[in-house]
């Protein structure tokens, strides 16, 4: 018992973030916090908004697939279901819009839990079955309950008054509260990617079997990297029902969960910055490339492809090896 006391608490060797690399991290997330302040004034906030809440979305997805090494073929489920939980408290039982955001966060939070610990008792695409084979259950579950509005979804949802006080119907006012709910969510995630629990999780990711032998539980790193990514993506969807005051069946449909993992290789998987730019490319894509109809999905599907071909390693990727450090 002692020795596995031991192995637990023994640390795994890993290369440390030099002070240069920190520095230029810090230097990104003032330049990020820059543009949040100056971009409503160039840009819409409604179209602000919407990256955001999905950079969030990807950035979680990000944190499941880029350092632990899971790929999910369902996390719609967290982030629709979020949506769902959020609109309906908001719109049907009153809550304010901090309270209905915390409902569906907890919500995503313990369907993750649920799912995760049925998940991660396989691995491979075994895994990513299954967590496409759950996500499709909360699908239809969405589309048969009676409080999800069917096909018609949850509309004309409430933003109300944000702690009872500040209201959220202006644009800029709700713009203000997103920004901060996803600079908060990046900087927990970046906490998270470079504190102990993170470097095992990319020395699982790495080489299983020899973190197990270790002595570090494997299973239970997984299963609380699942819920953690789970739990921002429920609170990406959250955030995106208040923003919208909508939430449909198009939030826990497959396309949805297979949209996030675009975005997170196209920005670079892995990395901390990447799925953020890769959010904002779909995204305007979507938003500015809508007058062609159907023919946005096979244009994204083009960009993937000589992604893919060019740069593996997406375009955050890619900038990180031209300059040599770790973005």
């Amino acid at each position: 018992m002692a020795d596995t006391a031991a192995l637990d608490a023994a640390p795994i060797a890993a290369v440390p973030t030099s002070r240069d690399d920190k520095a230029l991290h810090r230097l990104i997330f003032v330049g990020i916090a820059v543009l949040l302040v100056v971009a409503p004034l160039v840009l819409y906030p409604v179209y602000l908004m919407k990256v955001l809440c999905f950079a969030l979305f990807a950035l979680a997805f990000n944190l499941l697939l880029g350092y632990g090494g899971l790929l999910s073929f369902g996390h719609a489920a967290y982030f629709g279901m979020a949506s769902y939980l959020c609109a309906y408290t908001a719109k049907s039982l009153g809550f304010t819009p901090e309270l209905a955001i915390l409902a569906g966060t907890v919500t995503a939070a313990l369907l993750g839990l649920v799912f995760g610990a049925l998940a991660i008792r396989r691995q491979g695409i075994y895994f990513s079955m299954i967590t496409l084979a759950l996500a499709q259950m909360v699908f239809f579950f969405s589309l048969q309950a009676k409080f999800t509005g069917g096909e018609d979804g949850i509309q004309a949802v409430p933003r109300g008054n944000l702690f009872g006080a500040i209201s959220l119907a202006d644009d800029r006012v709700m713009y203000a509260v997103v920004a901060v709910v996803f600079m908060a969510g990046m900087l927990l995630i970046y906490r998270i990617i470079h504190s102990p629990f993170g470097q095992v999780l990319k020395a699982i990711r790495d080489n299983e079997p020899r973190a197990i032998s270790l002595g570090y539980r494997a299973s239970q790193y997984k299963l609380a990297v699942f819920v953690l990514s789970a739990t921002l993506a429920g609170l990406a969807g959250s955030t995106k029902a208040i923003v919208f005051q909508l939430a449909s069946l198009t939030d826990v449909h497959w396309s949805m969960s297979g949209e996030v993992v675009l975005m997170t290789l196209v920005g670079g998987m892995g990395t901390v910055f990447g799925p953020i730019v890769g959010a904002l490319v779909i995204v305007t894509m979507e938003t500015y490339l809508a007058q062609f109809g159907a023919w946005v999905t096979i244009i994204q599907g083009c960009v993937f492809v000589l992604c893919v071909l060019l740069f593996r390693e997406g375009i955050v990727g890619l900038v990180a090896r031209i300059i040599r450090r770790p973005l």
